[in-house]
């Protein structure tokens, strides 16, 4: 073993032998430190006993180690090992800790979108599709072609998602005041999709502080009710309803329009006063043409059968059956109609009627059935609510026959008041042909 007191000078005039692989130079101040020369590079390292086994550990580069560091590493090593301390292990647990540590900062100064991803993959189970596409909608990137038309002005790319610019910051970043002013921008432009994004910020936000994994970094308090108060506009339910003396317009608009497919179903939203979304996801097997009875898929309760009344059904039995889906569109990806309110607003434009929503028809529907008298409980059963009495969650059970005479009494007087004539309706056991009154 060669032994030496080591200097700065000896190390650098340190010459690994001809024909050796390594060589090591041993210093007489710390014994356990030494020099290993190789090809082309020198380094200390420290060697020891421990448990009868040799242990070794490289300290580092003598270019970068000066001398009086490495006695120094090498003396503390050794009290390790005096104690029994595996020096080997105790480097591989500071390495760890420091990729750990790197690691850790990575993951908090990444976009707020990779938590945004796992969120929904962990709640979207229990979400219906329309809140899983508001999501989507709301998070999107953006820089898409155009797919519809577009004002004057406006880039023939898509924009990004209303949350999208929050959501490319860290969640640290995510706080009241930050989200204050990204509403007090928003709410000038867009104040209901606004209303909507603030919402699913807030639960995606108490999703966070509640997983261990992002605690620490969430800000719980963002999305308070007190700022959406003071910077969003006061919420006022929607009144647009068709009214009785604007159905002939309405019906001979809509019903010239092009497409049959979108006309069909513009008329079939008012005359069963479901939502936009149950509507255009009816399929053939959910249609009856045999029963008169079609199956909505309801977005609260998962599914009702509701009556198909005879102009409805002459509406259905006239469409082309291109695919599983009722109302078809070949030009979209899902095969279905994805966004009837263009030929709508041309319609009402045409018919010089004012604004109306795909909304707005349902709202139609249970406003008219009250021209006929039809029990309330009947007519939001058939549209889908939720019952608001004690009798009407325990004490009504309507059988569809039931159901079938006052929605078929509601759609011929709509279809009278609009100068149209229903379809006389097929006798089959247990139904009744009802005229308009």
């Amino acid at each position: 073993m060669n032994r030496e007191r080591l200097t700065p000078d000896r190390i650098r005039r340190l010459a690994l032998p001809e024909g050796a692989g390594q060589s090591f130079t041993w210093d007489t101040d710390a014994p356990r430190l030494a020099v290993r020369a190789t090809a082309g590079a020198k380094s200390f390292i420290f060697e020891s006993k421990l448990n009868r086994q040799t242990v070794r550990v490289t300290i580092g580069d003598t270019r970068v180690w000066t001398l009086a560091k490495a006695r120094d590493e090498a003396r503390r090593l050794q009290a390790m090992t005096d104690q029994g301390i595996d020096p080997r292990q105790e480097k591989r647990d500071r390495i760890e800790a420091a990729a750990a540590k790197a690691e850790e900062a990575k993951r908090i100064a990444a976009p707020t979108m990779e938590a945004w991803q796992k969120y929904i993959e962990a709640r979207s189970p229990r979400w219906s599709q329309s809140h899983l596409g508001d999501h989507a909608t709301v998070s999107k990137e953006g820089g898409e072609p155009r797919t519809q038309g577009r004002r004057p002005g406006e880039s023939d790319k898509t924009l990004p998602g209303i949350l999208r610019p929050l959501l490319a910051l860290p969640l640290e970043q995510i706080d009241a005041d930050r989200v204050r002013v990204w509403l007090q921008d928003e709410s000038a432009k867009r104040p209901t999709h606004t209303r909507l994004a603030f919402g699913l910020l807030r639960a995606f936000l108490n999703w966070c502080a509640d997983r261990p994994e992002y605690r620490d970094q969430a800000h719980k308090d963002a999305c308070i009710a007190r700022i959406a108060r003071d910077e969003l506009p006061k919420k006022s339910a929607k009144d647009d309803c068709l009214q009785r003396e604007q159905l002939p317009a309405w019906f001979a608009a809509v019903r010239q329009i092009g497409n049959p497919v979108i006309a069909a179903y513009l008329q079939t939203a008012l005359l069963t006063g479901a939502r936009r979304e149950e509507v255009a996801g009816i399929r053939w097997e959910d249609v009856d043409f045999q029963w008169k009875a079609m199956t909505i898929r309801d977005k609260v309760e998962g599914t009702r059968t509701i009556p198909l009344t005879p102009y409805v059904a002459s509406l259905l039995a006239c469409l082309p059956r291109r695919n599983e889906w009722v109302f078809s569109s070949p030009a979209a990806a899902s095969g279905r109609l994805q966004e009837p309110r263009i030929m709508h607003n041309k319609a009402l434009t045409a018919a010089g009627l004012p604004a109306l929503s795909i909304h707005g028809l349902r709202r139609s529907f249970g406003t008219l059935a009250e021209w006929v008298e039809c029990p309330a409980g009947v007519s939001a059963q058939i549209m889908g609510h939720k019952p608001s009495a004690t009798a009407e969650k325990h004490y009504r059970v309507r059988p569809l026959d039931l159901l079938r005479q006052w929605h078929t009494k509601i759609e011929a007087w709509i279809l009278n008041e609009a100068g149209i004539e229903q379809p006389a309706e097929d006798s089959r056991p247990g139904l009744r042909v009802i005229t308009a009154a």
